[in-house]
């Protein structure tokens, strides 16, 4: 034998909600225009966290409060944690192969939500000085 019990599900309910064939297009394109939009991005953020080496808390808050600065991070932040979350659900879906992979996409979401929410709210209290 080979250790593997044979199962009683049907084909089809082995595949269902794991998404249709048309969806992989729309992941696709999602993840390559958030590339695209994460390079000068990207470039922007460097300039700024480079500017921000060696200042003080005061000085960093006040480039911070710059709205042309604020906007680029959230900008930044967004589509970072956008772009991980997809590219993490399709290594989740195309790699796992157990029983979990349901949670494991859910805490995925979860997680990539949470770094998102606390680079915002730093961002946030930083540049208004809450």
């Amino acid at each position: 034998m080979s250790g593997k019990h044979p199962s009683m599900r049907t084909p089809l309910s082995r595949v269902r909600y794991l998404g249709s064939a048309r969806s992989g297009t729309d992941h696709f394109w999602k993840q390559r225009v958030t590339s695209v939009a994460l390079v000068p991005l990207t470039i922007i953020f460097v300039f700024i966290v480079i500017g921000l080496l060696g200042r003080n808390h005061a000085a960093a808050a006040q480039i911070l409060g710059s709205p042309f600065v604020a906007i680029s991070i959230m900008l930044f932040v967004i589509a970072s944690a956008y772009h991980m979350w997809l590219g993490m659900q399709v290594i989740i879906e195309d790699y796992v192969h157990s029983d979990h992979k349901l949670t494991l996409i859910m805490c995925n979401t979860f997680f990539c939500f949470v770094i998102a929410l606390a680079c915002l709210y730093a961002l946030v209290k930083l540049s208004f000085g809450v």
